[in-house]
């Protein structure tokens, strides 16, 4: 009874998935719920790649604009929000990797989904929507100065300077947001499947 629900799961998941007895299918769903946590995994270390390379990017331009003291107080806000966004990236990450594989598959989801759920619905979860704009306008005005080649308040009283500012002020926040809510949106999909499994393989019982 328990081969043939099984099979009804993963015939949700596969439709041309052939008769399978229950050690195999087991195997093949653990295997898919890996791969879904693992599309999580990607997110993650790209935002890592992302963060090194900002701080890096951070590092090198202050120390070629040490005499410019509203550059450097820029940026160092700008490094603090880079870290803290690191640090959070890298807990999750050990958080995710620290369960080990070899326990039941219930089990495991429970684990993977309290975590996904604490971090896409928590309390904290809408929080990106306010750094957003902090984030990108810091990022903004670092990348614009420095190409510049001009000091920060020689940029605010650049008049060609302030008008690109202030066109790529809205685009940019467009597209970030916009990226954002597509990345979350895909994220919520992920963990809706998981969830979805979960509560297949409860039913079973």
């Amino acid at each position: 009874m328990e081969n043939i629900e099984l099979q009804k799961i993963w015939k949700t998941i596969d439709n041309e998935i052939d008769m399978k007895d229950k050690e195999e299918l087991n195997l093949l769903l653990r295997s898919k719920a890996r791969q879904t946590m693992n599309k999580f995994l990607i997110i993650m270390s790209v935002s890592v790649i992302l963060c090194v390379g900002m701080i890096a990017f951070l590092i090198i331009t202050s120390l070629e604009r040490q005499d410019d003291l509203i550059y450097l107080i820029n940026n160092t806000m700008l490094g603090i929000f880079t870290i803290i966004t690191l640090t959070t990236v890298l807990f999750s990450w050990i958080k995710f990797r620290s369960k080990s594989y070899n326990q039941p598959l219930k089990k495991w989801l429970d684990g993977r989904i309290k975590l996904l759920s604490k971090y896409l619905s928590g309390k904290f979860s809408k929080l990106y929507l306010f750094i957003i704009p902090l984030f990108f306008i810091l990022t903004l005005f670092s990348i614009h100065v420095y190409f510049e080649n001009i000091t920060f308040m020689e940029v605010l009283n650049t008049e060609e300077s302030v008008v690109g500012l202030i066109v790529a002020l809205p685009i940019g926040l467009f597209v970030s947001y916009y990226t954002s809510r597509k990345i979350r949106k895909y994220q919520l999909q992920n963990l809706g499947f998981l969830k979805d499994l979960r509560a297949r393989l409860c039913n079973m019982q």
